[in-house]
């Protein structure tokens, strides 16, 4: 082993919006012996749709989706920083942009990406989410989400294009990229309720500045299914991708059991 090397085992580079908090709070949370995560982050112009809903006069789908636009081209900057640090596998730490579209935007997406990245391995939230739920079986899902109604849609379409039956989205319509790591306990806990049925077999959370790995697992225990936080997903899936079968006890089942 060498000594000078801390992270022999993986270094991460994670891709997130200037705006997000949840990722680093979640990745903090997970400290595996010679694994580090290194966050780049790329800049959001428009980051109050509520606002900017006023000034423009649009609906609120409209600035969401002005939003995504602006997003996409400030992240191939993030991304060619943190190839510089010769990372061993990129993560995507945003979500909405990998379900924009269902599967063939999702597809379109990813190409994207993998062509600036090259052979580096890649994590999306979208491909995270997907095997995670195959991991348990789920045939039929219900999703939480900060999204407007546009967001709710395409995150339906992706779902339902990889062929997952879709009982319920519930978007919490966040007005602000900050606010959605302001939701309270409380507003994820009647969304649970909303969507949670005896015809779910698992609840997906999309959103990453929206974070729940402190109350999912405990979630977990008290509905008997899964429910599976993105970030949870995208953590696991690179994790893994990257050889790292460490199972982490206490951050829900994904981590615990696959």
């Amino acid at each position: 082993m060498d000594n000078y090397q801390i992270a022999r085992r993986a270094q991460i580079g994670v891709i997130i919006p200037s705006t997000n908090t949840g990722v680093e709070y979640d990745l903090q949370q997970i400290r595996l012996d010679g694994v580090t995560w290194h966050p780049s982050r790329f800049w959001i112009e428009l980051r109050n749709w509520s606002d900017e809903v006023s000034r423009t006069g649009d609906d609120e789908n409209t600035v969401f989706e002005r939003f995504l636009d602006i997003m996409r081209g400030e992240i191939p900057v993030s991304i060619r920083n943190i190839l510089s640090a010769k990372v061993s596998h990129i993560m995507l730490g945003m979500s909405a942009e990998t379900f924009w579209g269902g599967l063939e935007g999702n597809i379109a997406f990813e190409r994207e990406i993998r062509d600036q990245i090259g052979e580096l391995g890649l994590t999306t939230g979208a491909g995270a989410t997907k095997d995670a739920l195959n991991c348990f079986g789920a045939k039929r899902i219900s999703v939480i989400t900060p999204y407007p109604p546009v967001g709710d849609d395409n995150v339906r379409r992706f779902f339902s294009d990889i062929g997952f039956e879709v009982v319920k989205v519930k978007g919490m319509n966040r007005p602000s990229a900050t606010a959605i790591a302001e939701t309270s306990i409380q507003e994820v806990m009647q969304a649970i309720r909303e969507v949670d049925g005896d015809d779910v077999d698992a609840i997906i959370q999309c959103g990453t500045n929206l974070s729940t790995m402190d109350v999912f697992p405990i979630l977990e225990h008290w509905l008997q299914k899964p429910l599976i936080p993105i970030n949870v997903a995208t953590v696991w899936h690179a994790l893994r991708a990257c050889g790292i079968e460490d199972r982490i006890t206490g951050k829900g089942r994904l981590l615990e059991e696959f």
